[in-house]
């Protein structure tokens, strides 16, 4: 599924124009990056958890020329499904 098939749905599925649904999706997208960007987590009960995990920084080996290479620390975003969203999908 798209974002156009995703916007869709969520117009049909709460009865609002797809205009809308459209501005409601950007609006949780950004909402989410910007908490994320501050380090902040979100918990949505039921669906999942919206979070950053930070990644040491290591040593690894460049397969093509074998040499081990540095590897900076960084920082990712993850999600975590929610009992109620891994029920739902089995």
């Amino acid at each position: 599924m798209n974002k156009s098939e995703l916007v869709a749905a969520i117009a049909e599925k709460a009865e609002i124009s797809k205009k809308d649904a459209d501005k409601a999706l950007a609006a949780f997208i950004d909402t989410v990056g910007a908490q994320l960007k501050k380090g902040n987590k979100i918990q949505l009960v039921g669906f999942g958890t919206f979070e950053i995990r930070k990644r040491a920084a290591r040593t690894g080996i460049n397969p093509q020329t074998k040499k081990t290479i540095k590897i900076a620390a960084s920082k990712n975003p993850v999600f975590k499904a929610g009992k109620a969203l891994k029920d739902a999908v089995k």
